[in-house]
């Protein structure tokens, strides 16, 4: 295995009590207009440096941090309690409400630390669930949402209909063990093809330098806890976000949601030849340009 060093960013620390949560921020290129801030938000099997600042080798473009950063936004990433940088000591798995907690944390410290008051957030599979949870929570920090790779009920996930056989097993204990075969199989379970080798290479690289296990918490809460939003209480603009091919969400359980969501600015995406973790697919550009245009329209000058 590479050990994998993180270049050109800022590393950051804040705390969520006695807790000690990891930032890493990329900032906007100076010679390019302001466009806001962002915080990514990572999934369940994964801290946010691989997910979010990945390089690949013959790869342009691999990190969005790198791709937004060139755009004019200000980009963040945390890792949440339990993975990668932060502290993992307590002797809880990790849930989803514990990972909005840290970024009610962390988005307080982005605000302490550039002025940003109002945050484009993305957050994919797990990550998303987190990111929507803090929206309803803390809905004056949001100025947009992205959702990609959400479940709201779970119904018709083929993915998680095969982890709750697993359950009792994620019930007894707060981690799992990971290895670069699991890392393969996030890619391979929906349509393998969506994805390249030395990218799930370089990936499981980058996972596996931080981490050795994961928490259990996000799995037992998509097992057996769904739902865990209320749409019509996600009062931000939003992008809902989901793979031709992922198996997390079926389309019928994300366009009810999608229905329910109150804000009139909110769109819908379907994004062609993608499986699960969008921003390590063969068309993660597309997905990256999916995400600009929404994070870049401009604010609609008539609402009636």
């Amino acid at each position: 295995m590479t050990t994998v060093q993180w270049t050109g960013g800022t590393e950051h620390w804040t705390h969520k009590g006695d807790i000690r949560l990891f930032l890493w921020n990329k900032p906007a290129h100076k010679n390019v207009a302001p466009a806001g801030t962002i915080l990514f938000v990572h999934g369940s099997s994964m801290a946010s440096q691989p997910t979010f600042d990945l390089s690949v080798p013959g790869r342009p473009h691999s990190s969005v941090m790198d791709w937004f950063a060139e755009r004019g936004f200000d980009t963040w990433c945390m890792d949440n309690e339990g993975y990668g940088r932060s502290d993992k000591n307590r002797p809880i798995n990790f849930d989803i409400s514990n990972g909005a907690d840290d970024l009610a944390a962390g988005s307080q410290y982005i605000h302490q630390t550039t002025g940003a008051k109002n945050l484009m957030v993305y957050g994919i599979s797990s990550g998303a669930l987190k990111a929507a949870l803090f929206a309803q929570q803390h809905p004056e920090r949001i100025a947009k949402l992205a959702l990609d790779a959400f479940v709201w009920t779970g119904e018709g996930s083929p993915t998680l209909a095969e982890r709750k056989k697993k359950l009792p097993e994620f019930l007894a204990k707060n981690s799992r063990p990971i290895d670069r075969a699991f890392v393969h199989s996030i890619f391979n379970r929906d349509h393998g093809a969506c994805a390249d080798e030395a990218t799930k290479d370089a990936f499981a690289d980058a996972i596996l330098t931080l981490d050795s296990s994961m928490p259990t918490g996000t799995y037992v809460d998509m097992c057996s806890k769904l739902p865990l939003i209320d749409p019509t209480q996600v009062k931000s603009p939003t992008l809902i976000m989901r793979g031709e091919y992922d198996g997390i969400a079926s389309l019928d359980d994300l366009l009810k949601f999608y229905k329910l969501l109150p804000c009139p600015n909110k769109q819908f995406s379907i994004m062609e030849g993608i499986s699960h973790a969008s921003f390590q697919q063969k068309n993660y550009l597309m997905v990256y340009q999916i995400l600009h245009s929404f994070f870049s329209q401009p604010e609609p000058t008539f609402r009636g």
